[in-house]
């Protein structure tokens, strides 16, 4: 076989003359590869006698970085907070930063806030500060953080199958006494238990932990909207949560098992405080890089579950009309698709709406919640008994004093 090299300003051709021939690379005779005369390119196998060296060994703890939606929990980092930023006093079941919930029944007071500080790469942490202590609690007391998850957002789990999947929880702590706390995955669907420690080691000081959860062969998560996990986090309780065995695998609940691991009595003292930030469930058994969220795109996760639409003086709900002479509605569009129905929270008392109309206005101290179609994706909102117009005027609905509030919840 002949063979011409040609080259050019842009390109290096080989032509191969003879009818099938093949062009050939070799290096000290041996050949590396090959293109045929059809233009199928062929490479030889690279031989291990030339590899040096020992492979690393790959697991899970060199998968960093990962791509895609792994985090279960929303607003892992704290950085979400539409009701406010400071609960006083907080309540037994309140939610406080958006989707954490606490649960505080007869053991201390406790402010909750959205702290300035957090972890390293966290600019925000959700910080219970007791308040008024209790250092004894009663029998049936208790202080816990939860987060509740939709049954549909939890198939990848196949609890129930053979095959369950196990998955990881890690979180930033800091609190300022060292000591043991329970961290449960609560199944509702089931009414089954599974429970780890987490151990606080140094005082006033960010600590990571990492917690793994075995995969339960027995039960079904619901493929629904509805609650199928709480993520809960004891932090102190009365002996009828904590004078049974811990829940170290699967197994029917029992409220004696729930908080066995707590030793930390974060009720027992004013000058107790603890931080949690960067909260992450996945799964696998090994915890990975937090999986960083904009705050638009957390914003939006959060709002199917709570949308806090006024909030202050000033603030327009949207257009309105006049359905009757003595009927206003106002259409109103949710940023996102709402979890169920939601109930809506509207303050009342002060004339804090106006309806602006025909260059008047129409004062009103209360909005009611008519209806929502059936996608939850807006609804309307009615006052039928302190405004007065032309049926079918319309104008500007509007909150008018720092008083105003108008929320709507679809909450677990």
């Amino acid at each position: 076989m002949a063979a011409t090299l040609k080259t050019s300003n842009e390109d290096l051709t080989l032509d191969a003359d003879g009818s099938g021939s093949d062009i050939k690379f070799q290096s000290n005779a041996v050949e590396k590869a090959s293109i045929s005369s059809a233009g199928a390119f062929t490479s030889t196998t690279i031989d291990a006698t030339v590899l040096t060296g020992a492979l690393p060994a790959i697991d899970g703890s060199s998968l960093t970085g990962i791509a895609g939606r792994k985090n279960m929990i929303l607003n892992g980092a704290m950085k979400v907070a539409q009701r406010g930023t400071s609960f006083a006093a907080i309540g037994n079941g309140d939610y406080s930063l958006d989707r954490f919930r606490i649960q505080n029944n007869g053991i201390g007071a406790y402010t909750v806030t959205q702290d300035s500080t957090g972890a390293d790469g966290f600019a925000n942490s959700l910080k219970i500060d007791c308040t008024t202590a209790d250092a004894s609690p009663s029998e049936f007391d208790y202080l816990f953080m939860v987060q509740r998850i939709e049954g549909q957002d939890l198939q990848q789990l196949k609890k129930g199958t053979a095959s369950a999947e196990s998955v990881t929880l890690s979180f930033w702590v800091k609190c300022n006494k060292t000591g043991d706390f329970q961290v449960n995955l609560y199944d509702v669907d089931n009414t089954r238990l599974i429970g780890n420690t987490a151990t606080i080691n140094s005082a006033d000081t960010w600590e990571q932990k990492s917690l793994t959860f075995a995969g339960d062969t027995t039960g079904a998560f619901n493929d629904d909207n509805g609650e199928s996990v709480r993520l809960e986090w004891w932090f102190d309780s009365g002996s009828g949560y904590s004078s049974g065995s811990a829940p170290t695998s699967w197994g029917a609940q029992d409220s004696a098992d729930r908080a066995v691991g707590t030793t930390l009595a974060l009720a027992d003292s004013t000058s107790n405080y603890i931080n949690i930030t960067g909260v992450q469930l996945e799964l696998g058994t090994v915890a990975t890089d937090f999986e960083h969220r904009s705050y638009g795109e957390e914003l939006a996760l959060c709002q199917r579950y709570f949308w806090q639409a006024v909030n202050g003086v000033t603030q327009e709900l949207g257009t309105a009309f006049y359905y009757t002479s003595t009927v206003m509605i106002c259409k109103i569009t949710f940023p996102m698709p709402m979890r169920v129905k939601p109930t809506m929270t509207a303050s009342a008392g002060g004339n804090e709406w106006t309806f602006y109309r025909d260059g008047a206005g129409d004062s009103m101290t209360a909005l009611s919640l008519d209806n929502t179609n059936a996608q939850f994706t807006m609804c309307f909102v009615t006052n039928n008994n302190q405004v007065s117009g032309t049926a079918g005027m319309a104008g500007l609905l509007r909150g008018v004093n720092s008083a105003c509030r108008l929320s709507f919840d679809s909450e677990l």
